[in-house]
């Protein structure tokens, strides 16, 4: 169900407050481009710093402009079993399509705890849930045993966004889960090595700027084409990483700023970029943009 382009939105701020003309500016720009989702009050929608109040406004707004042009996944993580089940519970009443769930953070559950916490959550909905792992973040790792158990146990945990960094573990996940279970990347950078041994898309930070070619790199793997694939990759890359540089989203916002689409404006703990890396920054977009 969950393959292709999946963009995790960032959240426009002005004044502290957020931007709801921006943000429609860009979801609709995102479907103009073709995307296949969208994620809202995701790590790059800067979800910790949100309130309750502006998750759930957020969520709806989404839904209501993408107005089923495409699909709507709503991040609803949490390191509290009882608060993601009911920030899935929240998102589901609002019309999303599924949930994107995050390993529980800091209080680093065993393996079964794991299993558990991701089982009450999938019992507490009907929608169909993306895991989240990413354990640079998390300081948990989803092991694909417990992938392929909640998969054969849960039937609407449906796919997984790998953030792990290893392609040796795509592998290792596409062996053990059921075919129809989709494994998305969670890097740009490693958009075509993880399609290269069976995921099927991305959850890209990148496509809130360049949405129509992060579809067309993930298109042309979907295709079989390699090697186009491949340079396709290799003009994305510099752009791929220096859109980390920096704490995500703080580069892909500042970047946005430049465009004019919305203010480069983070929530604390997150601030400004470096005058050295907005240089770097800014020569490496131009750089990219000189070849488009």
């Amino acid at each position: 169900m969950f393959r292709g382009t999946f963009t995790a939105l960032v959240t426009p701020f002005r004044e502290d407050a957020i931007d709801f003309t921006a943000l429609r500016n860009l979801i609709e720009s995102q479907i103009s481009a073709g995307i296949d989702g969208l994620i809202a009050v995701g790590t790059t929608g800067e979800s910790p710093t949100l309130t309750h109040d502006e998750r759930k406004e957020l969520i709806g707004f989404t839904v209501e402009t993408a107005n089923k042009r495409c699909l709507v996944l709503a991040g609803t993580g949490s390191y509290s079993t009882r608060e993601a089940i009911a920030a899935t519970e929240h998102a589901e009443n609002l019309g999303v399509d599924g949930a994107l769930v995050v390993a529980p953070y800091y209080n680093k559950p065993s393996q079964e705890g794991l299993f558990r916490h991701f089982e009450a959550i999938a019992h507490g909905t009907t929608l169909p849930i993306m895991l989240y792992n990413i354990p640079g973040r998390c300081s948990v790792d989803i092991l694909s045993e417990t992938v392929a158990r909640l998969a054969n146990e849960c039937r609407n945990i449906v796919s997984i966004k790998e953030a792990s960094g290893s392609v040796d573990r795509v592998s290792e996940l596409r062996r053990r889960l059921p075919e129809a279970f989709t494994i998305l990347s969670g890097d740009d950078s490693l958009t075509l090595p993880f399609m290269a041994v069976g995921a099927a898309g991305v959850v890209s930070v990148a496509s809130n700027l360049f949405p129509s070619e992060v579809c067309a790199l993930v298109r042309t793997c979907e295709a079989g084409n390699l090697k186009s694939a491949e340079r396709l990759h290799r003009k994305l890359l510099p752009l791929f990483k220096d859109l980390f540089i920096e704490p995500n989203p703080v580069p892909v916002k500042t970047a946005l700023g430049w465009r004019g689409a919305m203010s480069p404006e983070v929530r604390l703990p997150l601030c400004e970029m470096s005058e050295a890396n907005t240089a770097r920054l800014r020569k490496t977009l131009e750089d990219f943009e000189s070849k488009r």
